[in-house]
């Protein structure tokens, strides 16, 4: 909060620290020592320090004389709790206790082995009434007396039963501990990891009016095309152990969980990141820090939409203002994918890198070797499935608005688009899928002319499973303008309808099913998914096929020999910059994605479509039984074994038998294959 932003020259308003002694209104006078800050925004608190032996305070503000030779404007500068403390400088703090920096000194000695609690209390002013004592609001509203030694056990006691109470409905559909416990843990981490982001690309362009200028090098550094960006806000970071950074498709990711214990953040969260001051005009999301230009998958519609229903479902009606607000932002942003992303017209996807970091054989976020075209198998998958969202959303409005009934026309339409040039590159007889192979493959448009698959088996080839959706028979009938569109399609546009699994024939129900792999070629893909000897580890599916361990792709390019082989953790070479962990492992987002699809599937297509689970062990299931037993294996890795191990600890002992650590689990973004 007391960073120091008074010096840059754009916002002179100073806060200021000072030590005060508050009356605990007792009959014998205690008084507690405090530092009492006052912040022209976030108003005045109590920083309540019972155990210390004195406050020091100094201004916030660089030693100017030891780091540059220059005169400084005061003698209480950063450094001077270090020369009070350290090298017994006396006249190194404010003797008046105030400033816009402080620190509570506590000494003590402890023998070895020893332990000594320290205890603070930070209050807002406004909750301190000393002529009935100091007082805190309760749980329950009221307030509840602060005595001198402040109660941390009793306050921390109530926290714990508010917590217990909060996650109870959570985890009522389980009685095993164990579960609860993971399922807790992970539910707070992702609360834990909301963090202040603060970077706004014009001021750090331009430099600050109070500071020397950056030099003219930076106007043409990365992000310099983003002056519009404004980030000042709490966001979902991936981690709070790095540099505070956000990225688009990691924070989608993150609202489907939040939404479960504040939805109200994680519709915040999706809202904030198509705002005009986040946006670009061109419509792109920005995508991380280090290359606000890079592309993540559009994984926000999809969001959007499973927010929305995760609040339908819990609240009985859903947001739908949010969900029409964020609908006309996302047809900025599909625009922007097809203007920018799909090069020749030809409904066929260069994403580039995609969050996939190393997992191909070239570095997706850099020109081709030699020239050439990437038609990415996995980019125009996304597309296919941001259709699908898209109209779902648009048939979601279109019940009580009919002008959405047509949007939704041009979304399906656009899904039967991308599915044609899955088969047909733009008509020119290539498609993404081998035949030989059974598998979706990227293709490289060649410089001259010409096409080349890269028969290189990874999540490439299966994210087209993630093109699904189901349209329920009520729906059509209620919007009869989007089942005319959809009869049109049929009777005069055979060649397209022919391209979608089914989706002019009834399923389960009487729904229909629009799909981007047939059932044929869903079975064929499930076959490589499910085949231990390939995708499918014992705690979900690999990013890599396992064949490439004894099998490498090569692929010789202008005399340079490329080559990828399956690693099931880290990459061992550097390539792409060094965070290379794209060969093998299992990334729960992928694998999230994975089971829903087939949850949908089995919705169409019901219990009588079966599937062999693993391949080649003659055991027979349906869909949601597949579903099932993937979401087993991922959650196993969290659990402990027969052995009393958790799987995702491997060897580190520690993390297994001492009793502070192996209840305490951390969750990765992707884990070992």
């Amino acid at each position: 909060w007391f960073r120091n932003t008074w010096s840059w020259g754009r916002d002179e308003a100073r806060p200021a620290l000072s030590a005060v002694r508050r009356g605990l209104g007792n009959a014998d006078e205690a008084e507690l020592l405090c530092v009492q800050a006052t912040h022209p925004q976030l108003g005045e608190y109590l920083l309540c320090c019972p155990d210390a032996d004195e406050l020091l305070f100094t201004r916030n503000e660089s030693n100017a004389a030891r780091l540059w030779g220059a005169r400084n404007d005061s003698p209480y500068v950063k450094d001077a709790f270090h020369r009070y403390l350290v090298e017994g400088e006396r006249g190194a703090v404010d003797p008046a206790q105030t400033g816009t920096k402080a620190a509570a000194r506590h000494s003590f000695v402890l023998a070895p082995g020893a332990t000594k609690v320290l205890t603070l209390r930070l209050v807002r002013c406004e909750d301190w009434a000393p002529a009935r004592g100091a007082h805190v609001p309760d749980a329950d509203g009221g307030r509840a007396v602060l005595p001198a030694a402040i109660d941390a056990d009793a306050l921390l006691v109530r926290r714990r039963q508010e917590a217990d109470l909060f996650y109870a409905p959570l985890v009522a559909g389980t009685e095993d501990v164990e579960r609860q416990r993971v399922m807790r843990q992970a539910l707070a981490g992702m609360l834990w990891n909301k963090q202040f982001y603060h970077y706004i690309v014009r001021d750090w362009l331009d430099g600050d009016p109070g500071q020397p200028p950056p030099p003219s090098s930076r106007r043409k550094q990365r992000n310099h095309d983003w002056r519009h960006l404004y980030n000042e806000g709490v966001m979902s970071m991936p981690d709070k152990w790095e540099y505070p950074w956000y990225a688009a498709w990691d924070l989608a990711f993150h609202c489907i969980p939040l939404a479960m214990v504040d939805v109200g953040f994680a519709k915040q969260q999706l809202d904030l990141l198509v705002r005009e001051w986040y946006l670009h005009p061109n419509g792109a999301v920005p995508a991380y820090e280090w290359n606000f230009n890079d592309v993540n998958p559009p994984v926000y519609a999809w969001a959007t939409w499973r927010v929305y229903k995760i609040e339908q479902r819990s609240r009985g009606a859903g947001d739908r203002a949010f969900l029409e607000t964020l609908f006309h932002k996302l047809l900025l942003h599909f625009t922007w994918w097809v203007n920018r992303k799909d090069s020749e017209g030809n409904n066929i996807f260069q994403g580039g890198f995609l969050g996939l970091d190393n997992i191909g054989v070239f570095d997706r976020s850099a020109a081709v070797p030699r020239g050439g075209t990437l038609e990415q198998s996995d980019a125009t998958s996304w597309m296919a499935m941001f259709s699908l969202n898209m109209m779902q959303i648009a048939l979601e409005l279109a019940r009580d608005n009919p002008v959405y009934e047509n949007i939704a026309s041009k979304f399906f339409e656009h899904f039967l688009a991308i599915a044609d040039a899955m088969n047909n590159l733009g008509g020119r007889g290539v498609g993404l899928w081998d035949p030989e192979d059974e598998f979706f493959y990227d293709v490289l448009h060649l410089p001259r002319g010409g096409y080349q698959r890269l028969k290189l088996r990874s999540l490439v080839g299966l994210i087209p499973l993630l093109a699904v959706e189901t349209i329920e028979p009520d729906l059509l009938a209620r919007l009869p303008g989007f089942a005319a569109r959809l009869e049109w399609f049929l009777n005069y546009r055979p060649d397209l309808a022919a391209l979608v699994s089914r989706w002019q024939d009834p399923g389960a129900g009487e729904r229909r099913l629009l799909a981007l792999v047939r059932g044929s070629r869903m079975k064929r893909l499930l076959r490589r998914m499910l085949d231990p000897a390939e995708f499918l580890s014992d705690f979900g599916v690999r990013s890599l096929s396992k064949h490439h361990a004894r099998h490498p792709y090569e692929l010789e390019l202008g005399g340079a020999r490329l080559r990828v082989g399956y690693e099931p953790a880290e990459s061992q070479t550097g390539l792409f910059g060094g965070n290379s962990n794209w060969r093998g492992p299992i990334w729960f987002p992928i694998n999230f994605l994975l089971i829903e699809s087939l949850q949908k599937f089995h919705h169409y297509l019901g219990d009588g479509f079966t599937v062999e689970y693993p391949t080649g062990s003659g055991h027979m299931l349906t869909l949601w039984e597949v579903a099932a037993e993937l979401s087993r294996r991922l959650s196993r890795m969290f659990l402990r074994d027969a052995h009393g191990r958790r799987p995702i600890n491997g060897t580190l002992e520690k993390f297994h038998a001492d009793p502070h650590w192996r209840d305490l689990i951390l969750f990765h973004e992707y884990f070992h294959g």
